[in-house]
This record gives C-alpha cells, structure tokens and sequence, in this order.
C-alpha cells in the first residue's frame, strides 16, 4: 500500500509492491495519490504478465532499431530519433536510462506539454515522436514482453497544424528561374540543373527525393518510372511536352546515372540560395507539389490525378489543391 508524507518541496509518494520500492514527491497530494495508484497497477500487471522489468527503453530503442527500423525506408531518420528521444527527460531522467516497464501515461503526457508549452514544437512533430514512441512499446509488449501494456495508448495527440496553402505566382517562377541562371539552354552549372528541377516539379508533381533519384533509363517516351517514392510504391508519372523538353536542356548522362546529376542535400542547398537571392520568403521546393496539382487539377480528373501523383487517399488531393477563391470566382462567370 502506498504512504505519503508532507515535505518542503511538496507531496511525497512512496510505494513498495512484490519487491518493488519506489518514491517520488509533487506539488499536491492529489498527485501524488494518481501517481501511486498507477504505478502499483502497472506494477501488478507487469509481475503477473511477466514482464522483464531490467530492460531499459534504450534497450528497447537500440533492439528496434536493429530488428524494425532497418527493414522500412527512413531507417537513419527512425534510428536518429530514437537516439534523440532517449536523450530527452522523462520525470528528471534520460528516457534512455528508464525501465520500459516504468514508463507511465502520465510520464509522456508531461512531456507531451512540455515540448507544446515550452519548447514550443509544432503538434505534427510531437505526433510523430509518439507514432515511433508507440510502435517501440507496442513490439516491447507482443514480441519481447517488456511491458504488459503500452504507455502510448492513453496520450492524448496534440491537434496537427493547418496543411500548408503556399501558392507559387507567376512572378515568383520567373525570379526563380532567373536567380538560377537558367535560359532554356543548355545546363551547364549546377544552380542551372536546380533552376530546370524547379519547373520540371511545377509540371509533374514529383517531390525532390523523386527527382534527384530519377535516373536516364527511368525516362521512356513520355513516361518517366518512379521506383524510390516516398510511400514505397513504385509508379509511372505521364510527362508533359515541356517537361520532356526541360530534359532535353539537361547534359546527357550515362545509364544509371542520376539525370539531373543533384543529390538531395545538393538541391535544397542551392534552392535555399536561389531563393534568397531571388528576394523570396516563405517558400519551400515542396510547396511546388502543391502547385503543380493545383494547375494538373483543371487538367485531370480526380481518378487520373491521384495516379500520377501517386496518392491512394483521394483526401490527400484536398490537402495539395490550393487553388485561390479568386480563380474559382472566374470560373462561375
């Protein structure tokens, strides 16, 4: 049964349970009550459930990473997460250094409000630390039995912000084009290559990843093949008479060398110098996906746009469709 005694510093909660002893003090009594009565059940579930209470979430981080994380696509983004995330502090210790059987509901949702109230992170980011944090305590519970029940479960996820809706004018295209150097010849220098990318992604929808893996062969006629994409499914992108001659401008590369010769750290380097140098704030190269569906949507149908662009969630067109009420108001004349 748990005790509580009144200090200085606040409220002190102490528990001792089948061989378990711990103690932790709060501002109130109230808390420390809550505090204590969870950890006993989680401690009654882990002993009956058997759980190994010796493994530590960074056993858990470093066991996920070797066994799930090198299986999917973002595996140096999951690892490097993972290795961030155990640095964080949970309850005034490295999440690393805590027992996975620890862990509590309410350990998370302080740290949710911290990041939101404090460090002031975006929701969507906080919302993906706990997809990854929910994914490791949901292996730790099925295949290793290392909690009885994941402490995710319960967390309330912070509400995701507004989707981007970052239109691309016309005068903006040209300032970008110009700062790139690009004068429908020949390319012949890298800020060139990145000038060309940028209008090739305005007239095909593909994300910069896409582009810089797009490889001569890839390119058949009018058809380009996307094998690298970011939801693992390959697909075939239609290309437009000016997309096809924006290839063209490019130098000729050997088969199985990238066609536009950019790597994707080298694309957004030169993009964010382009940019600045073009007077222009607030945009990213993504926002060209957004553009390019946009224009592609008075073009296609909704069935034809979800294919070349390569979304199964027809939602997902609403996200990407930025189209002003002006223009639409043109239309109703």
């Amino acid at each position: 049964m748990a005790s509580f005694k009144k200090k200085k510093s606040g409220h002190q909660a102490q528990i001792a349970i089948q061989g378990v002893r711990e103690a932790k003090t709060f501002a109130t009594k109230a808390e420390a009550v809550a505090w204590a009565a969870e950890r006993e059940t989680q401690i009654r579930k882990n002993k009956s459930a058997g759980v190994d209470v010796t493994k530590t979430c960074g056993d858990a981080f470093d066991q996920y990473g070797k066994q799930v994380s090198v299986r999917k696509k973002n595996t140096r983004w999951e690892i490097t997460r993972l290795a961030a995330l155990g640095r964080e502090v949970f309850a005034g210790r490295l999440l690393r250094d805590i027992p996975v059987a620890e862990v509590t509901t309410a350990m998370i949702g302080e740290w949710r409000d911290k990041r939101l109230n404090e460090d002031k992170v975006a929701g969507s980011t906080i919302n993906r630390d706990l997809n990854l944090l929910s994914n490791v305590f949901s292996i730790a519970k099925k295949e290793w039995q290392w909690v009885a029940a994941s402490p995710t479960s319960g967390v309330r996820r912070p509400k995701n912000p507004a989707p981007r809706d970052r239109p691309i004018t016309q005068d903006e295209v040209e300032r970008i084009v110009l700062a790139s150097g690009f004068n429908e010849m020949p390319t012949q220098q890298v800020k060139q290559r990145v000038g060309v990318a940028f209008l090739f992604a305005i007239e095909t929808a593909m994300r910069a990843g896409e582009i810089c893996g797009l490889a001569t062969e890839d390119v058949n006629g009018a058809v380009a093949s996307l094998y690298d994409t970011k939801n693992g499914t390959a697909r075939q992108v239609p290309l437009s008479r000016r997309a096809l001659e924006l290839i063209g401008l490019l130098a000729s590369r050997a088969p199985g060398e990238s066609l536009f010769a950019l790597s994707a750290s080298s694309l957004d380097a030169n993009f964010r110098k382009i940019k600045k140098a073009a007077c222009i704030d607030g945009l990213t190269f993504h926002d060209t996906r957004h553009e390019a569906i946009t224009r592609l949507a008075k073009k296609l149908d909704v069935l034809e746009l979800a294919r070349m662009v390569g979304h199964r969630d027809l939602r997902m067109l609403m996200i990407y469709y930025n189209e002003t009420a002006a223009n639409l108001a043109m239309k109703l004349t």
